[in-house]
């Protein structure tokens, strides 16, 4: 050992035994071999070893020296920086080297080896693995913290071990790693920048994804120094954020990366940085608020986040930028919701209000974003999303965008399918979004084709899926109809119906195609093109010719359909042509006239499932059904759908099953089950005798002792099925007939219903004995006799099961004399003109023809309303209309302003209706002006709404029929402005000529229909309307042309008239284009010698014309009923081919398309260039020639108050064809809920247009102006129309039924301005004041002061 020392202190190197000298003069192989066994030396040395550690101080000094560090060889390279590792550790804590230049070479050089451990594979791995381990577990590093150069050392450490990370190391290597840097940072003084941007780096987005390993290592680096590291992060964070020093750092342009990945790696690094985003959300600059806002919502949509909690503030502040003026930042908020609902619910609450207001933002594409992040949400799960955001979702279905209406349906319709039909989250589920599935159908009384369209595929795909098994399919289509609300009901059906007129209107096209003349085609140059390219493509194509006709076979099996779909697609597919404008829109027509839903098969299996809820063995309580209406809703599908499949039904087992029906006590059931025989059996005598023999038995039974509906369906049932028709109704007629019994009322209505029904169906095989029963029956011992006295009340109207039944066998006494007038159609035996005057006299009379006394006043109003009717049931045929004079004609429309609201309901919804179908005359479009002065808001706004409706119907028809311009004088919408003058002239209440509130009133009937007619100038109408208002003055009134007062009363009416077309319109003095022709019923001829430029009006008349262009038509929200189903085709069972404008049409010129079996010479619809356009408007446009859509919820269901909101579909334009108003759904709520209240049912407070009674004394405690100071009430609108066309008498068989509905009463409205120093008990006291004389009726007597009633 003397020996060593010496060694050690004289400067010569000492070897470990059995090692020679190392120089650079051995081969590399020898210096290997002998630098291997002094790395096993040192390796087995410890820190104890002191003279070892003496002895071996020169080897230590001479492996440092640049020939080792330099050497070339890598082998020695690694042998040497092992044994320099292993010197590091045996010294510790001091180092043999003193030199700091010394020092880091050495740590340079050991970095450098550290590279060799990328190569997992290599033979040398394990050594390197050794170095590693080695420094880590020393920290040799750590001796570095004096040296000035230190920061260098470290970095180029760092950056070579996240270089080398890869995923062949195992977790021993990765721990190394974590522990050699992490005590460099924790027992440092400092972390520099550099240094920390080389840890920083590996958590870029760039790098993270080129060197997954790099940044777990960076990862686990920042866990373990979290404490230590903080202050550096925070300070680099300030530098750059708050001072805006991106000269700092590489990594400024990433330090919101950063953030991210360092608040996912430990939060607590981020303490001192969060508080600056807030500062950032605030930024002025747009690009820097979208950074952070994108950040943000990372960091608080992120799974296990707790910022929103933690950080209130910050949280808040966030929830600010969803009202971000930059379009992108509002978006990037409503991306960020769903993550946020679906990981947080608990903040669904703060997001809702915000995702509100985003929901009507102007931008379509954060509308669109907000429904998907809702959607997807609800998706993932239901119990994410409240009601509310559901809610906002309902709205945009109503969206103005396309692209936003269709995200929503098709979000609600598979949010429907998932947690409805497949019941994915129980009952709790299904019943919160139970209003899916009739907000969806809704929707289909939109005008769009696309949203109609949509409708019709999301039924078939998500609502009931055509590809479910035949049974399931039928029992989830019978519950769901069992479910949907009334007008929900009537879309599907009103689906099915123009499904049903498609798939006959391509059956027409074939038969076309399949004539051997080419020119029966339409002319290419003004066919549209799809219908041309398809009538060429099925012409040349017999395969595809033969598909398509199968698929319209009333036989085609729902299996077959879709075969023949996939075939027709398939051949004109094209690959080299994948978007194909022409196939897509073959598509969309298959989509529309396939079957996939009902068959003969599917037929049968709903009849089982009826008949299982019948006999008490279906699920009708799982489904959330009660039984009697399971079987409701299943017979009232089985009729509608016995209108669009008939063929469907002929199968004994149906037949039968519908026998037992007829056999249960429920009239509903009954009655649905004769409509579905009326529809269906007329091919049962010949296909089917054991069931005929079974039924006519059964329906003439129902004809004589059946309720009066059951008997009305059976005659017709009767009429339709049985060739022995005759013999069958002359074995119902003589025994009713003689079996009339007036003494009891009770048992005539039936008879009464049955022998009307026949007189209209057979008027020529009992025309003896009906003349005879109409004249000594029903007018003498009927309606001029009151056996039995009424009820004394002073209500004006009660329910159907309170009327008196001497009144109802009244009512079917005058509904028989106008079927049997109708079934005549001609008035040689003068019997229309004495059945006319009864009528009229019925009017006069107040409904008590006997005018005793006896009557009581709701039966009276049922009279009264019967009577009105039947006059426009007689104005539908054109020769009744003929002899119809302008005195009852003015009597008729003044049942528009009775005195019970329930009778103006009524009356109004049957004007309406005969004006859509184009049956009545256009003078009777004028009876809606009366309308002005309802006392009822909702009573004015309907009538607006048939106006607008009607004249729409007018101007479609006239777009559609060009060559009708014959008949304008009966179509043209601005022709009911002289109809309407003349009508107001007659008003009974103008009385005195000059007076201003008379005239006042006048005017604001006259605006009533001006405002909508005026709203659009086409083709200088408002010059047009001018000219025939300037010819009427030069005219006299045909009813009175030597009375001076009345035709100064028509000039005062015209010149107001004039004022109104000059205070509204620019446009007025231009030429008219056309010469008005006056009607010259009401007119006589104009005199060429007489010019009447005088002005009638008294001078502070000027003051009430305002100047202003007419608003679009707008009654959106005002009215709470819609007026008819939806899109309800006006067509007739015996021309399916017309539109609505041709109708059941008459070749009268005054009034087309009143007559059935008769269509406008001009325009016949069997065309080939009229088919183009129905084809046409059926899939490629909006319907034309039908009754517009009302949509049941236009409006929020939340019941606030309509207003126009952004992103939603602008209320309707008066001028646009087909658009108009729509109502709520929180309306028709109300109107339901009104029923219950019997406020209306006492006499209204004054006349029934609202206006002051003519006499009143000192003791009545009436108001004294109009409308306005009486009680509003929301009064429901009548009963809508069967989607299914039937026979018109079924609605008015319906009709005193449907009348029930009582208004509610509404908020008290302001004092009457002629009322105001009245004291309020008076005004209070005024609700039961006997209403005014009738306007338009003779009185009875010299008129006393009403009584007043307790």
């Amino acid at each position: 050992m003397a020996h060593s020392k010496t060694r050690a202190t004289d400067g010569k190197i000492t070897y470990p035994p059995g090692v020679k000298e190392i120089s650079d003069k051995i081969s590399k192989e020898e210096m290997v071999r002998r630098l291997k066994m002094v790395v096993k030396t040192f390796m087995d040395m410890d820190q104890d070893s002191e003279e070892e550690k003496e002895l071996y101080l020169n080897l230590a000094l001479h492996l440092a020296s640049d020939f080792f560090l330099k050497h070339p060889d890598k082998d020695v390279r690694l042998l040497v920086a092992c044994c320099l590792a292993d010197i590091f550790r045996i010294y510790a804590p001091e180092a043999p080297y003193t030199s700091p230049d010394k020092l880091k070479d050495i740590f340079m050089f050991i970095t450098r080896q550290l590279k060799g451990l990328e190569d997992t594979k290599s033979a040398q791995f394990n050594r390197y693995f050794y170095l590693l381990e080695n420094i880590a577990w020393v920290k040799s590093y750590n001796i570095c913290f004096e040296l000035e150069d230190s920061n260098e050392i470290f970095t180029q450490l760092y950056r070579t071990l996240f270089q080398v990370i890869n995923n062949g190391h195992n977790q021993k290597v990765h721990m190394h790693m974590v522990d050699l840097m992490s005590s460099i940072i924790c027992e440092g003084d400092t972390v520099s920048q550099e240094l920390l941007d080389t840890v920083l780096v590996n958590l870029v987005p760039a790098h993270k994804n080129l060197n997954k390993q790099a940044y777990d290592l960076a990862k686990a680096l920042l866990k373990r120094t979290a404490q230590a590291i903080e202050p550096y992060i925070t300070n680099f964070f300030n530098q750059v954020l708050m001072l805006g020093k991106t000269s700092v750092s590489d990594l400024s342009e990433h330090v919101f990366d950063l953030i991210l990945e360092l608040y996912n790696i430990d939060s607590h690094l981020l303490l001192s940085v969060l508080p600056q985003l807030e500062f950032k959300l605030k930024s002025n600059d747009n690009d820097e608020r979208l950074q952070v806002v994108k950040l943000l919502a990372k960091m608080f949509g992120a799974k296990d986040s707790e910022l929103a909690v933690q950080n209130k503030p910050l949280w808040q502040c966030y929830l600010g930028r969803f009202n971000d003026i930059h379009v992108p930042i509002r978006l990037e908020c409503v991306k960020f919701a769903s993550h946020c609902l679906m990981n947080h619910p608990d903040l669904a609450k703060d997001l809702t209000e915000y995702l509100k207001v985003r929901s009507h933002d102007p931008e379509e594409a954060i509308r669109h974003d907000v429904i998907v992040s809702i959607v997807t949400a609800a998706k993932k799960d239901l119990s994410l999303v409240n009601d509310q955001l559901l809610n906002f979702v309902r709205e945009r279905t109503l969206d103005k965008r396309w692209r936003v209406r269709k995200e929503a349906m098709m979000g609600l319709a598979q949010i429907y399918k998932k947690y409805s039909l497949q019941g994915e989250a129980g009952k709790e589920a299904t019943k919160q979004i139970s209003w899916i599935k009739d907000k969806l159908l809704h929707i289909y009384y939109q005008n769009s084709i696309d949203d109609r369209l949509l409708v019709e595929r999301i039924f078939a795909q998500y609502m009931v899926p055509h590809n479910l098994e035949t049974t399931e399919r039928m029992k989830c289509l019978y519950y769901l109809y069992a479910t949907l609300d009334l007008n929900a009901v009537k879309a599907l059906n009103e689906m099915w119906k123009c499904q049903n007129m498609l798939r006959h209107h391509v059956k027409d096209l074939l038969d076309l195609v399949k004539q051997p003349k080419v020119r029966n085609l339409p002319d290419p140059g003004k066919a549209q093109d799809f219908v041309k390219k398809l009538a060429q493509v099925l012409e040349e194509d017999e395969r595809i010719r033969s598909q398509l006709e199968t698929l319209v076979s009333p036989t085609c099996s729902c299996k077959q359909a879709e075969c023949c779909v996939r075939e027709i697609t398939k051949k004109l597919g094209s690959p080299k042509q994948p978007s194909n404008p022409f196939l897509e829109m073959v598509k969309f027509l298959l989509e529309r006239i396939a079957p996939v839903h009902i068959d003969t098969e599917s037929i049968s299996a709903l009849i089982k499932q009826v008949n299982k809820s019948i006999d008490g063995t279906a699920d009708d309580e799982d489904e959330g059904v009660p039984t009697e209406q399971a079987i409701r809703a299943g017979l009232e599908l089985l009729k509608v759908l016995s209108f669009t499949h008939p063929v469907s039904f002929h199968s004994a087992e149906t037949f039968e099953s519908l026998l037992g029906c007829l056999k249960m006590d429920d009239e509903k059931v009954a009655e649905a089950a004769l409509q579905i025989f009326k529809n269906t059996g007329s091919k049962m005598e010949e296909s089917f005798p054991h069931i005929k023999s079974i039924l006519l038995p059964v329906l003439q039974n129902k004809a004589k002792k059946g309720p009066p509906r059951q008997a009305k369906y059976a005659i017709h049932c009767i009429h339709a099925m049985f060739s022995s028709r005759d013999t069958q109704f002359a074995q119902i007629f003589e025994p009713l007939h003689k079996g009339l019994d007036p003494s009891d009322p009770e048992q005539l209505i039936t008879p009464l219903t049955t022998l009307g029904h026949l007189a209209m169906l057979a008027p020529e095989q009992f025309a003896g004995p009906l003349k005879s029963l109409v004249a000594n029956f029903i007018v003498k011992d009927l309606l001029m006799n009151d056996r039995v006295p009424g009820k004394k009340t002073t209500k004006l109207w009660v329910p159907d099961d309170e009327v008196s039944p001497e009144t109802l066998a009244k009512i079917q006494g005058i509904k028989l004399m106008v079927r049997w007038l109708l079934g005549v159609k001609n008035n040689m035996s003068k019997s229309g003109n004495s059945t006319l005057r009864m009528l009229t006299a019925i009017l006069n009379s107040d409904g008590d023809l006997t005018e005793q006394g006896k009557m009581g006043k709701p039966d009276m109003s049922r009279l009264r309303l019967a009577a009105g009717c039947a006059l426009l049931k007689l104005a539908q045929e054109p020769c009744y209309h003929e002899i119809i004079t302008l005195e009852q004609y003015q009597l008729c429309a003044l049942v528009i302003n009775d005195e019970c609201y329930q009778v103006r309901q009524a009356f109004a919804q049957k004007l309406h209706k005969g004006l859509c179908r184009l049956r009545l005359p256009l003078e009777y479009l004028a009876i809606f002006a009366l309308c002005a002065k309802d006392p009822m808001k909702e009573r004015r706004a309907h009538a607006r709404q048939c106006l607008l409706k009607n004249i729409n119907i007018r101007r479609e028809y006239l777009k559609q029929h060009a060559a009708v311009s014959e008949k304008l004088f009966s179509l043209l919408p601005e022709y009911v402005v002289p109809y309407t003058i003349h009508l107001l002239a007659h008003d009974p209440d103008y009385v005195k000529v000059q007076d201003i509130e008379q005239l006042k009133d006048i005017k604001e009937s006259l605006w009533f229909v001006l405002e909508i007619i005026m709203a659009k100038n086409e083709n200088n109408s408002h010059a047009f309307i001018r000219k025939m208002v300037e010819n009427i003055k030069q005219t006299k009134d045909a009813q009175a042309p030597t009375d001076p007062k009345i035709n100064e009363k028509l000039y005062t009416v015209c010149d107001v008239a004039m004022n109104i077309i000059i205070s509204k319109s620019t446009t007025y003095s231009l030429e008219s284009p056309k010469d008005p022709v006056l009607p010259a019923r009401f007119f006589t001829q104009p005199d060429k010698n007489f010019s009447n430029t005088k002005n009638y009006l008294p001078p502070e008349m000027k003051s009430f014309f305002t100047p202003g262009k007419p608003k679009a038509a707008n009654v959106l929200g005002a009215v709470n009923k819609p007026l008819s189903t939806a899109g309800k085709q006006l067509q007739t069972k015996s021309s399916r081919m017309e539109t609505i404008s041709n109708a059941s049409s008459s070749s009268n010129p005054s009034s087309p398309g009143r007559s059935k079996g008769s269509t406008i010479n001009s325009g016949p619809l069997s065309t080939p260039q009229n088919l183009n356009t129905l084809l046409r408007d059926q899939i490629c446009d909006k319907p034309r020639g039908r009754k517009r859509a009302v949509a049941p919820c236009q409006e929020d269901d939340s019941g606030q108050d309509p207003k126009p909101k952004r992103g939603r579909k602008k209320a309707a334009n008066m001028s646009a064809p087909g658009q108009e108003e729509q109502w709520t759904e929180e309306a028709r709520i109300t109107a339901d809920a009104s029923m219950e209240e019997d406020e209306q049912n006492s006499p209204p407070k004054k006349g029934r247009r609202g206006r002051p009674p003519k006499a009143t004394t000192a003791k009545e405690e009436t108001p004294s102006k109009g409308r306005r100071g009486r009680k509003k009430a929301t009064a429901p609108s009548p009963d809508e129309e069967e989607p299914v066309p039937e026979e018109d008498e079924e609605e008015e068989d319906r009709n005193s039924e449907n009348m029930e509905v009582k208004p509610k009463g509404g908020r008290q409205a302001r004092t009457p301005r002629r009322s105001q120093t009245e004291s309020s008990e008076a005004t209070d006291n005024s609700a039961p004041s006997t209403p005014q004389k009738r306007r338009g009726r003779p009185p009875k007597s010299a008129q006393q002061p009403p009584k007043k009633i307790a």
